[in-house]
């Protein structure tokens, strides 16, 4: 990871989709505690493959499918921290071995007649959930955690310390703490990148239906307060939204823009619904659209658009459509 104070966000427009709805789709189980992270370490080319159709699609940014990776989860099924910590990297080197196969396919298919020019590296953002991810009680989608500060912060500095200091060409750009439900944990998120100045990453709020119409995280927070506080963080360089329906981003964006001068993630699910007593999703997606939308939120003043929960590779591509036409 470079150096805080440049921003890998800039020139960046086109996030990918969701990680572990695509590896359902794709026929992935993922009725275990660790989600996806099983699917990481018993299907890893599913996961390659997952990485590769949102790289296709347009995204120039992927993250990793370590979202649910943690010494804390990993220990409640009786494996060591050591398994964690080697899902973590193995789910950032599958990322960045994706991302350098698309850059070889996409080198070798240039010619002087149809192009020429360097394309953006895509980056890879590893993907870090919060404590309450680790709960298995959905406790990430209002915050209200039976647990220490210490004990916060801790529970984040354990992965941050397994990304900082891994060696060797398979390193995440930056890092991305997603669905993050409250002000606290994201001065504790911070308070752990401390002891890696040179570590950067982009947070990503989520809300509730009832908290939007006050403009606040899931906790309560108006997310304007959230964005000021990190803002003035210099290893935080982008401020995000995930995990909640499209129609609830555009005046989000507005607070986030009025509040602070960061690059602005935003990434919602596809419009569908989670009934949670059923454990099913209800509603219907419309991929198309997502390129309307994106245009929307990129007017707003968002700096990079995907797609959490359900969005799919053709979400993407309508997205890095609408990216097209912003930067025309």
């Amino acid at each position: 990871m470079g150096q805080a104070e440049e921003n890998p966000l800039r020139g960046v427009r086109v996030l990918d989709g969701g990680l572990a709805t695509e590896l359902e789709f794709l026929g992935a189980d993922l009725s275990g505690p660790l989600w996806s992270a099983h699917v990481l370490e018993q299907q890893p080319r599913l996961v390659a493959a997952v990485h590769e159709a949102y790289l296709a699609a347009g995204a120039e940014c992927i993250a990793t499918a370590s979202y649910q990776v943690s010494r804390r989860g990993f220990a409640e099924l009786g494996l060591p921290p050591e398994r964690a910590d080697a899902a973590l990297l193995r789910a950032v080197e599958l990322a960045v071995g994706a991302r350098d196969a698309h850059l070889r396919s996409a080198a070798a298919s240039l010619t002087a007649s149809s192009q020429s020019g360097a394309s953006l590296r895509p980056l890879v953002a590893a993907s870090l959930g919060p404590f309450g991810a680790a709960l298995h009680n959905g406790a990430e989608y209002h915050g209200n955690y039976d647990c220490s500060w210490d004990e916060l912060v801790e529970f984040h500095r354990e992965r941050i310390a397994v990304l900082a200091t891994s060696s060797g060409a398979d390193r995440a750009d930056l890092i991305a703490f997603e669905t993050v439900p409250s002000l606290a944990e994201a001065e504790a998120i911070v308070a752990a990148l401390s002891d890696w100045p040179e570590v950067r990453a982009w947070i990503s709020f989520t809300t509730s239906l009832t908290a939007n119409s006050a403009r606040c995280v899931a906790h309560g927070e108006p997310l304007g307060d959230c964005a000021e506080v990190l803002a003035a963080h210099p290893q935080v360089v982008g401020i995000g939204l995930n995990c909640l329906a499209p129609r609830l981003v555009l005046p989000l964006i507005g607070e986030l823009r009025a509040a602070c001068e960061l690059p602005i993630v935003v990434y919602p699910n596809s419009g569908e619904n989670w009934d949670a007593s059923a454990r099913c999703w209800t509603g219907a997606s419309d991929p198309q659209a997502f390129h309307t939308l994106a245009l929307e939120w990129f007017e707003a003043g968002a700096q990079m658009v995907g797609g959490c929960c359900r969005t799919r590779p053709e979400h993407i591509r309508q997205i890095a459509a609408a990216a097209r036409g912003q930067r025309a």
